[in-house]
């Protein structure tokens, strides 16, 4: 700041005035006016103005400097805002930028730019890319816009996006594999276990092209589809992923990736988690050997005959840590027996039994669980569906159409013939009794299959771990918007994903950073409100409510936007230290 003098027919006026940059080029402001020279002279009792206004201006410097001088803004009520002229920006992008740094893909981006000849920024593109997908889920035309509303401004114009997804699509897997190896350097990778799982992804279109196919949906639409294969690692964050033709089997997805992980990642020694579609017995044989195993759901219902018999048979469950048998036909008299206490223990406790399976050479280990609580839970669901199934019974039930195999009209049977073989003159439609009856005998009953020898409960303790990597696709699907697809080229869809990937691995380390205090929800809206209103050459003011959230972001980061004002030169040095 420096001092100003204007001079008129009448008086002489003395300004703090400072200087800053603006878009590139240098202005000023008058930050406070001090008075003429006449005031300053009678008030000061006859000391020099000049002398007097230098040395509270280079007090006004010394406390700037601490970041201590407060910051006056004067605004009138009859002065129009310029036009065009943005005030609002989001500041919440800065700790998702500091990971970003962190996991060195602006040094990912420059080792690819060497390789091509493009005059675009790929960091730019790519940052910002992800950034929004997080915070602002859009097209990448909106997202270019969106873009804009970040403090910090994108340089980069609509068609290179375009072409930066070209690049990117290109080196999916040496991006991969670069990723895995900076995140060592940021957080510990539990890669003792490995769980695995795919989703497909929809498009709005009607015709089949190149790797967007009909298949089976899991959003169960009319349209064509690609297929995502994704490998998380055992703290839940993502490892790798390949995407594949929407018609694919799932089950032929697992081994080309592994195997690509293997030699890229060098990788050897790890269980693969999965569930029962991807089980295979190929994939199963794939992962016993050289150092590998599996776990994998065991669907009871699809055991074989004399497993089955087995697997349901009331006889021969043991509890972990004991050598006692039970006979869990009687759980349901020792609870009516039971205390308060006692009963809240036995429905909590989970029964197994075990035994080794050998087919065509192969060997492994069937584990059934029983628990009374996942009993009680699944006869829940099936009652609210019997319920929902009678109500259409009482209405409607000419509108009922195909049911899926999970859903709660397959409970409804249709009679069109009389008890003696007879058309019936009137379709007759009822609750069926004998399918509640089927599905009852598998209550609380669940079977895994593994290769390894290690206690039981830690097999089911890794197994139950598989709710994450759906979580995953949840996160990509509703919160970060990756569907539907709007891109055509195969190329650009797997950019696409390559960017939803990148943002779920910063989100999932911001997740872990934050010690998993908040969900979801909180993170992404939290930082979709983190905005900052602008005063040009002073800094910047947020508008947001400070909240639990915020000081825990803060405090994870080791920097804070939450004071009454960020000055230009604090935000300059949170800029510095976000790209580190």
């Amino acid at each position: 700041m420096k001092l100003t003098i204007s001079k008129s027919k009448n008086s002489t006026s003395l300004y703090v005035a400072k200087s800053f940059y603006t878009n590139g080029t240098r202005t000023s402001k008058i930050v406070e006016k001090l008075g003429t020279v006449a005031e300053l002279e009678k008030r000061l009792n006859g000391q020099d103005p000049i002398e007097w206004a230098n040395k509270y201006i280079e007090e006004l410097n010394k406390k700037e400097k601490e970041e201590k001088r407060e910051v006056l803004v004067k605004y009138s009520p009859s002065k129009l805002i310029n036009k065009d002229e943005q005030h609002s920006f989001n500041g919440g992008y800065l700790f998702l930028q500091k990971i970003y740094h962190e996991l060195g893909l602006h040094k990912i981006c420059k080792e690819i730019s060497q390789r091509y000849k493009f005059d675009f920024d790929l960091d730019s593109i790519l940052s910002r890319l992800t950034y929004g997908r997080v915070i602002f889920p859009s097209s990448k035309l909106a997202t270019r816009e969106l873009s804009k509303r970040f403090i910090e401004q994108p340089n980069f114009d609509l068609h290179q996006i375009y072409r930066a997804l070209e690049v990117l699509a290109k080196e999916a897997d040496f991006i991969q594999s670069s990723l895995y190896e900076n995140s060592l350097k940021i957080s510990r990778r539990n890669t003792g276990v490995l769980y695995y799982d795919c989703t497909n992804y929809f498009f709005e279109i009607e015709q089949e092209d190149g790797d967007k196919q009909f298949g089976p949906s899991k959003d169960h639409k009319p349209n064509p589809i690609v297929q995502m294969g994704l490998f998380m690692d055992g703290d839940g964050i993502p490892l790798a992923f390949s995407m594949n033709r929407g018609n694919m089997n799932e089950q032929l997805t697992l081994k080309p990736l592994e195997k690509r992980i293997i030699s890229d990642f060098e990788l050897s020694k790890f269980i693969v988690c999965t569930d029962a579609g991807l089980a295979s017995e190929d994939n199963r044989k794939f992962n016993d050997k050289d150092g590998r195993a599996f776990i994998t759901t065991q669907s009871i219902k699809k055991l074989k005959e004399h497993l089955k018999k087995w697997s349901l048979a009331p006889e021969g469950w043991k509890l972990t840590g004991s050598e006692k048998s039970y006979d869990i036909s009687k759980l349901d008299e020792m609870i009516d027996k039971a205390t308060p206490e006692e009963k809240e223990r036995i429905q909590a406790k989970a029964f197994f039994k075990e035994r080794w399976i050998k087919e065509n050479g192969f060997e492994q280990r069937l584990i059934v669980t029983y628990s009374i609580k996942y009993r009680d839970y699944q006869r829940k669901i099936r009652n609210a569906q019997i319920e929902r199934a009678q109500k259409v019974i009482d209405t409607n039930p000419t509108k009922l159409k195909k049911c899926n195999t999970n859903d709660y009209k397959r409970f409804i049977h249709k009679t069109s013939c009389t008890p003696d073989g007879e058309v019936a003159e009137k379709e007759v439609y009822s609750i069926d009794s004998s399918l509640i009856q089927q599905e009852e005998a598998f209550d609380g009953f669940y079977g895994v299959c593994t290769n390894l020898e290690d206690d039981v409960s830690e097999i089911i303790k890794v197994n139950h771990r598989r709710w994450e990597i759906e979580e995953c696709f949840r996160i990509m699907k509703s919160e970060f918007k990756a569907r539907p697809v709007y891109l055509s080229n195969d190329d650009r869809i797997e950019a696409h994903f390559i960017t939803c990937f990148i943002s779920l691995i910063i989100y999932r380390l911001l997740e872990k950073r934050l010690n998993e205090n908040f969900t979801c929800h909180e993170i992404i809206t939290g930082l979709r409100d983190m905005n900052f209103l602008e005063l040009k050459g002073e800094g910047y003011v947020p508008t947001y409510t400070r909240t639990d959230f915020t000081d825990a972001l803060h405090d994870a980061f080791n920097f804070r936007t939450d004071y009454q004002i960020v000055t230009s030169s604090i935000m300059k040095k949170i800029f510095k230290d976000t790209k580190k």
